[in-house]
């Protein structure tokens, strides 16, 4: 494929920042990738495993001349990092994100970006439970969905850039408005990833079921749970704390759902719980035939160990 962007600056140096320089450099879609972390012991583990084209002490140094910056931080710290690198950016470069969170970083982010840069929020639907600089591969990507959430007065020929961009990486992609997004991400994401972690602290407080047995007896409900709640803490931390009305409404709408098959299973109604897990059986279908899964044994993902 042809490059797309001369230099790209990677802010952040975690899974989706590293996945997304071995997919550029899969592809040919950029001339040179920069890359900064905060921390230094990440900065010599990219250097080390040769992540990125150049890595840089500096975020400021890590933006300069770069034609698109995509910020890979946790999303409560994407403010400060944008006010960080504002008086390096290039005329005419485009600021995007990953965040899972798109009101907050716009509110957080917008107020930062120079006249003339572009600011074009996006936000890769894919991920693993692993996190770092060693844990990114370049087929993260592929088949799954990247949402670009224009602001408004976004330049058209900027989003045709970078959708170009995540679809030469591998990804499908489509537009949102930053409210709907959160919204259903609230659905799709951030409240499943709350139970999990939920589910697995109950486990961990249910004194009478020692650690060994959860070890051991895991059933496959359980081991998917456990990989969830496995996810980077910083993350979801901000992610619940940027996104609370929307993941406070589908927590709310679950409960409610949880206490009818509460009642259904005090009562003994079988046909409820029937009609209930037939429905839902079905989703899970729509997403196997929408390729974003597989029906392969334990979800393809291996044997179990």
């Amino acid at each position: 494929m042809s490059q797309i962007y001369d230099r790209v600056a990677l802010i952040g140096l975690g899974l989706i920042a590293s996945s997304m320089f071995w997919a550029i450099k899969r592809s040919g879609l950029a001339r040179e990738v920069t890359g900064y972390a905060r921390s230094k012991a990440t900065r010599d583990t990219a250097r080390r495993i040769g992540l990125c084209d150049r890595v840089c002490d500096t975020a400021q140094e890590a933006v300069e001349d770069a034609d698109l910056v995509v910020l890979c931080v946790p999303v409560g710290a994407m403010g400060a990092v944008a006010a960080e690198i504002a008086p390096s950016l290039k005329p005419g470069a485009t600021v995007s994100d990953v965040g899972s969170v798109k009101r907050h970083v716009i509110g957080a982010v917008g107020p930062h970006i120079p006249e003339g840069v572009h600011f074009i929020p996006a936000h890769p639907l894919a991920g693993t439970e692993h996190s770092g600089p060693e844990s990114g591969f370049a087929e993260l990507f592929d088949n799954r969905w990247c949402l670009l959430v224009p602001v408004e007065g976004s330049d058209p020929q900027a989003i045709e850039r970078l959708r170009a961009l995540w679809e030469g990486m591998g990804a499908n992609v489509d537009e949102m408005d930053a409210d709907h997004h959160d919204l259903v991400l609230a659905v799709t994401s951030h409240a499943p990833h709350l139970i999990a972690y939920t589910m697995v602290g109950v486990a961990d407080d249910l004194r009478r079921v020692t650690d060994t047995e959860v070890i051991k007896y895991s059933a496959a409900g359980f081991r998917d749970f456990t990989r969830i709640a496995a996810s980077d803490p910083t993350m979801w931390r901000d992610v619940f704390l940027t996104n609370k009305d929307a993941t406070l409404e589908i927590l709310g709408r679950f409960t409610e759902e949880l206490f009818a098959l509460q009642r259904a299973i005090r009562t003994g109604d079988g046909e409820h719980l029937f009609d209930y897990f037939t429905r839902t059986r079905g989703i899970r279908r729509g997403i196997i035939d929408a390729g974003q899964d597989t029906d392969a044994p334990n979800f393809g993902r291996g044997k179990a160990t």
